[in-house]
């Protein structure tokens, strides 16, 4: 073929040039003239490698990149486009009636270059996106079959092609794969709306939703308030991996209760709310009478960690005032629903914590408290404060949940590391005090039941009297019974041997007033001891 004197052959070649991406058609359309200028001097056979080096530019194209004639038959089909579609150009080349849209949809259907030149406009809505740009149309969507069926999202462009007396003659279109950018889009998109922990949506989101459903048609709207009682509890004694694992049951209990198109949210750190437009407020009772059935069933499969939710609803059934007053509402009959429960939740976490200071703890309890009470009814304790005594002797060591069972069972000697984690356990037990209601009045006794009354105690070196009177009581209660008490590094002493070392620690460790009283008590026979003061001792 006489590649120099064929006008069709040109004007073939320079639809492949307008067909390029347009930041490479100038560069191309020049290169191309020059290469077609009958004063350049080539010879055909160096025209026909220099042609031939163009259709290689195209197709090694980065992206893929087809072109159809008005008819609709395939003129051009790169690498690109093969490896996207898993079908060759030899198989493809010629062919028409939608043939190429097969591989990317998995029938024959009009693609962008059809809708660019006028046929299967209808088919817009196909497209996530698509935009017109002067004569070029530029789409986003989402091809299922491509990729040998894994499918792919994608970024899309089609440029009409004219001929040299300006008729339109075919279109070209490219195709980039965007899922990458796409799947990390969504991702930070996740992120920026989703609770990182439960997965649910954050309060920028609830926000925002809150705000969109004020100006839509969506009444009536209610809200679903739930409090989750006693996380700092559970952060302090457990730890925060215990605390979130009862955030994320939460979470799921709740989830669990409501539509799929309702907006559940954690606004807070230990506070959820649900959004479900188009309810009425008795639809919103039901589904809060659900979430506490829910609770009750997720306790059953978890008895060692209790989930209590309070839980209030609100509805608004116009636009006649701000749903943010709606959500205050919520809050209120919340916080009611809490007092009017006729249950403490705290307590219930107490119980759960002593329930479990039971199977890591090496005291006689009952013991502790009978003797506790004896010292301090000789010491002139009032009614109140014995009672603080007796609920310390029973949570002192709360704090040693926190520390890890081959340390406390340790039958040899303790290194330095492990001593630390133990001498801790004031600190934390503290801090659980703190957290509960029923236990926040003995927390400084908690916290320095193991100060010494010379100051080398922990964990604040207090020293005699700066250490409050029930700390310094229960010190030596606890010294007495754990040395009576067997124990995994050594066995128990006897009573005696232990009422001698009280004395010999008197004035170091111990108050001296106190051991002396408490020699005193338990001094002779223990067991007559027991019974002559147990009628008394347990009045406290």
């Amino acid at each position: 073929m006489d590649y120099v004197n064929s006008d069709s052959r040109k004007d073939e070649l320079y639809r492949l040039v307008d067909g390029l991406p347009k930041e490479k058609i100038e560069a191309a359309k020049k290169f191309l003239e020059f290469l077609l200028s009958s004063s350049n001097g080539f010879l055909p056979e160096k025209l026909v490698e220099k042609l031939d080096l163009l259709e290689r530019i195209i197709d090694f194209l980065p992206d893929a990149t087809l072109a159809i004639d008005r008819e609709g038959k395939v003129l051009v089909w790169n690498r690109a486009m093969e490896e996207m579609t898993g079908i060759r150009k030899e198989e493809i080349l010629g062919r028409g009636k939608y043939a190429y849209a097969v591989p990317f949809y998995g029938k024959e259907r009009p693609i962008l270059v059809n809708i660019l030149l006028g046929n299967g406009k209808e088919w817009e809505r196909e497209y996530e996106k698509i935009e017109r740009k002067g004569e070029i149309l530029v789409g986003e969507g989402f091809a299922p079959f491509a990729r040998g069926g894994r499918g792919l999202h994608f970024w899309t462009l089609a440029a009409p092609i004219y001929d040299g007396k300006g008729n339109l003659i075919g279109a070209v279109q490219c195709i980039r794969d965007i899922s990458e950018r796409r799947k990390m889009e969504e991702e930070l998109r996740f992120c920026s709306t989703r609770d990182a922990l439960t997965g649910l949506y954050n309060r920028a989101f609830f926000e925002e939703e809150l705000r969109r459903l004020e100006k839509s048609r969506s009444f009536p709207v209610s809200l679903v308030l739930c409090d989750l009682d006693g996380l700092k509890v559970i952060n302090d004694m457990l730890g925060h991996e215990r605390g979130d694992e009862l955030l994320r049951r939460a979470a799921k209990v709740i989830t669990g209760c409501v539509r799929g198109s309702d907006v559940v949210a954690r606004v807070g750190g230990d506070e959820f709310a649900v959004i479900l437009p188009q309810t009425d407020r008795k639809t919103a009772e039901e589904v809060a009478k659900r979430i506490n059935e829910a609770v009750e069933r997720d306790n059953a499969q978890h008895p060692d960690l209790p989930l209590s939710l309070s839980v209030g609803v609100a509805t608004a059934r116009d636009a006649s005032r701000p749903l943010w007053e709606v959500y205050k509402e919520a809050d209120d009959a919340m916080y009611m629903n809490k007092l009017a429960s006729g249950k403490d939740p705290r307590a219930a976490v107490v119980r759960a914590l002593k329930e479990a200071l039971a199977e890591k703890d090496f005291h006689n309890t009952e013991r502790m408290k009978e003797i506790a009470c004896m010292l301090g009814e000789a010491v002139g304790l009032s009614r109140e404060e014995l009672d603080s005594l007796r609920l310390l002797v029973e949570m002192h060591d709360i704090g040693k949940l926190g520390v890890p069972d081959h340390i406390l069972f340790k039958p040899g000697p303790l290194t330095g590391e492990e001593r630390k984690q133990i001498q801790r356990h004031s600190e934390v037990g503290y801090r659980i005090a703190l957290s509960s209601g029923e236990l926040a009045q003995i927390a400084p006794y908690i916290l320095q039941h193991h100060e010494w009354w010379d100051g080398r105690g922990y964990p604040l070196g207090l020293k005699e009297e700066q250490i409050h009177l029930l700390s310094r009581i229960m010190a030596i209660v606890d010294a007495y019974d754990a040395m009576t008490s067997e124990r995994p590094y050594r066995g128990a002493m006897t009573h005696e041997e232990a009422l001698e070392e009280l004395k010999r620690c008197a004035g170091s460790q111990f108050d001296p007033h106190l051991v002396e009283i408490f020699v005193r008590l338990l001094a002779g026979e223990k067991g007559k001891l027991y019974g002559d003061k147990r009628e008394e001792s347990q009045k406290c």
